[in-house]
């Protein structure tokens, strides 16, 4: 990329001021009203990552200058997880506080269990005699992953 841009190289071969660049590019996503001196800013910045790492210095980089993200795994869609966020990495800066209290009420608690269900599905890969309470929360987790999987292209309300 420096080499493109006819730039001294840096970290891993991105040119020095790549941090300067993306926030440059995020800037250019907002709309000012300059008789009000308001506006707003939305962007949606798509990074893929190389095996899902997103330590890599170009996701690192964008995700230190949003307000979070959401992190969709290609394992999770092949396995028909649709839509295929992992819920272990996505974040959000804003969290809670732009839920309405029914979801706010529900996402902290389905979030650790959906956590909480890929830690114990993948315990459950190596063990050969696991115990009907472990078997009993497999399948209650599984059948609450199929509660939420969405059809393509039919989005649902909040109240749906």
């Amino acid at each position: 990329m420096s080499l493109l841009l006819r730039r001294p190289p840096g970290r891993e071969a991105y040119p020095g001021d790549v941090f300067y660049l993306h926030s440059c590019l995020l800037e250019r996503a907002a709309k000012s009203s300059s008789p009000f001196g308001e506006g707003s800013m939305t962007a949606l910045p798509i990074v893929e990552t190389q095996s899902g790492d997103v330590s890599a210095y170009i996701p690192t980089n964008v995700i230190s200058i949003t307000d979070g993200q959401i992190f969709l795994s290609a394992d999770l869609f092949n396995v028909g997880i649709r839509p295929a966020i992992n819920v272990g990495i996505s974040i959000s800066r804003v969290g809670s506080a732009a839920q309405i209290k029914a979801v706010k009420q529900v996402a902290g608690k389905l979030k650790l269990e959906l956590a909480q269900f890929v830690e114990l599905e993948a315990f459950a890969q190596f063990a050969f005699d696991l115990d009907k309470a472990t078997h009993n929360q497999l399948a209650r987790d599984q059948r609450l992953c199929e509660l939420l999987k969405q059809s393509q292209s039919a989005p649902l309300t909040v109240e749906e």
